[in-house]
């Protein structure tokens, strides 16, 4: 029985189109690292969706003049089409307001309610002046009181990793309009984080592969853990499913509590659309499996500290104790991966500030896989990095189109034109044997980094391969071998071993570039799908679901999702034989080199501003 890997990705949120700097924290690295298990022949299911309540997305509903459904709906469809056309394999990328998701929120709240890990306290509220409406934590900066530091938010301070309350802050401020936010007592119920807080850093000190800003920023948590509220004054999201709160409209569960509790509600209805109402278990009640979360780093505290919490809580495994509800005891993250940020000219992207570009707009003009090589190679995987036309520009033609498309390129051509399919070899030199022997061996070594995350230095490995064969063309100059009949054996030898490599470079490369990678399958003479792709497709919530929620959405409504079948797909993470005598046919450009100008000046869209 294969392995099963849990790809956990994090809710791109549905109040406008993704930008650039979204998929290079979760969706880019999640997929590399999905397609990966997948041709190591491990079971995987990859699920998110778009997170679709809380203010934000009430505020831009309210800019744009349209219901918050509506508004909804729209980006949902955009965000869709945006990642299905970047390639990012989900088993299923869903929403959050489907029905199923709504029982399953308050399955888990139920749980921690009868296991005594959620209490009612009395709190200081943060409300707009202007519009009486509820302030987010997250929408509330202001000076930490604990570090001193400007722009701390109102649930935690990144710059010394404690968490917060609005109310904390010095000076706060509304980030939607300036104004300074009134306090006024009300009503919530909490997730009592000191209770599981032992529990917490029992399992947090069983983490040793984690990413060290993780690791860190996770276990300073832990050094000032309180109470969080997990409900809000607001009219939008799932309802409290409490006697006397159930009904009430101007109270729901916290958009925080909802949205992480959306890879399981995913993965519940992946397992109804799979036809296989129960697959769902093997991915959270087997403890074999491993799960994997990715995400940007402004969303750590959430998926080491929150989710697991409530993954503890449910199962009864805090101070007060309890017993696992009827999901069952819930498997906690194998582990958390999160990225840094990534900027332009040293800004953190923003919409709202107009720092920004658009994937659609990147897709439109460039395609999917230079923006996938380039989050690979160049991405905020460690640190915060700055994206610039320039460096773009140089990645993609002195790296994917002089490195990798010319290496594909002038071997098969030279094949073709001298052999017209792949030739035979005759004994193999030193040199022939040390290139194929340093090209195998990488299937170990970057295979040992993508398990751990480590794509810069996994792409980096395969891309100095292609450089060694390169150079392994430049020193045995077949165009010269190909003058002199004498040599033809020779020339079959050099032209076979290139080829090999490329077929190998090529595995290698697939789960960073697919769709060059299938291309590249096409040129060796091979058919049939290398790298799946994904299929958006129609649906109706009209999923069965247990235990019965309360203030469901209504039933039938139709949406997109993402979804595909990645089994048939041929590629495997094993060298694959160049068998002499594959026809091949005359290769046609493999990557397009970028006009210069575009370092200099930018897109139209997204022009570079001196």
């Amino acid at each position: 029985m294969s392995e099963s890997v849990l790809v956990s990705v994090a809710w791109p949120y549905a109040n406008g189109p993704r930008h650039i700097g979204h998929v290079a924290g979760f969706g880019v690295p999640s997929d590399v690292f999905a397609r990966y298990q997948r041709m190591r022949g491990r079971t995987v299911l990859m699920i998110s969706g778009t997170d679709e309540h809380g203010t934000p997305l009430l505020v831009q509903a309210e800019k744009e003049g349209v219901a918050v459904q509506e508004l909804a709906d729209r980006y949902n469809r955009q965000i869709v089409e945006d990642l299905a056309g970047l390639g990012l394999t989900y088993d299923l990328f869903t929403r959050t307001t489907t029905r199923n998701h709504y029982a399953t929120v308050q399955e888990l709240f139920r749980g921690l309610y009868d296991n005594g890990y959620m209490v009612k306290e009395t709190t200081q509220g943060a409300i707009s002046p202007s519009t009486g409406r509820t302030l987010p934590d997250r929408y509330i900066e202001g000076t930490c009181p604990i570090c001193g530091a400007d722009g701390a938010r109102g649930d935690q301070c990144d710059h010394c990793g404690n968490q917060l309350d609005p109310a904390d802050l010095i000076n706060p401020v509304s980030k939607l309009n300036g104004e300074t936010p009134e306090f006024r007592e009300t009503e919530h119920f909490f997730l009592d984080l000191p209770a599981l807080a032992e529990a917490l850093e029992s399992w947090l000190n069983e983490r040793e592969d984690w990413r060290p800003n993780v690791l860190k920023f996770s276990m300073n948590l832990l050094k000032d853990i309180r109470p969080r509220a997990m409900s809000r004054d607001i009219d939008w999201g799932v309802p409290v499913p409490i006697e006397g709160w159930e009904d009430n409209n101007a109270k729901k569960l916290y958009v925080w509590f909802d949205a992480v509790v959306g890879y399981l509600s995913s993965s519940i209805e992946w397992a109804y659309r799979s036809g296989k109402p129960e697959a769902w278990r093997e991915f959270w009640n087997n403890p074999d499996t491993r799960s994997y979360y990715f995400m940007g780093k402004d969303n750590i505290t959430f998926h080491s500290q929150i989710w697991p919490a409530e993954l503890l809580g449910y199962r009864g495994q805090g101070s007060r104790g309890g017993e696992a509800g009827s999901l069952g005891e819930l498997d906690l993250p194998t582990e958390v991966v999160s990225s840094e940020y990534l900027t332009m000219s040293g800004s953190k992207f923003s919409s709202s500030k107009g720092v920004v570009i658009y994937v659609k707009d990147f897709l439109q003009e460039f395609g999917p896989d230079p923006l996938r090589y380039f989050i690979a190679v160049a991405g905020p995987e460690n640190n915060d990095t700055d994206f610039t036309w320039d460096e773009f520009v140089r990645r993609v033609n002195n790296e994917l189109a002089n490195g990798w498309g010319n290496l594909v390129n002038r071997t098969v051509s030279m094949a073709y034109k001298n052999f017209g399919e792949i030739p035979t070899p005759g004994d193999l030199t030193a040199a022939d044997q040390a290139l194929l022997e340093q090209a195998e061996r990488a299937f170990v070594e970057v295979g040992e980094n993508l398990e751990h995350s480590k794509f810069k230095a996994a792409i980096s490995q395969v891309m100095h391969i292609v450089g060694e064969a390169n150079a392994y063309i430049a020193e045995n100059e077949p165009w010269k071998l190909a003058k002199d009949d004498t040599q033809r054996e020779r020339l079959g030898t050099v032209l076979w071993t290139a080829l090999q490599v490329v077929s190998d470079c090529n595995t290698m490369l697939t789960p960073f570039i697919p769709h060059t990678a299938q291309k590249v399958h096409e040129t060796l003479g091979r058919e049939g799908e290398w790298a799946a792709t994904p299929q958006v497709r129609e649906v109706a919530d009209d999923m069965p679901v247990e235990p019965v929620g309360v203030g469901l959405p209504a039933k039938d409504k139709t949406y997109p999702v993402i979804m595909g079948d990645y089994t048939q797909q041929q590629a495997t993470w094993q060298r694959i034989e160049c068998v002499p005598g594959t026809p091949l046919s005359k290769p046609k450009p493999l990557v397009h080199k970028l006009d210069p100008a575009l370092a200099e000046e930018g897109p139209s869209w997204a022009p570079v501003v001196s």
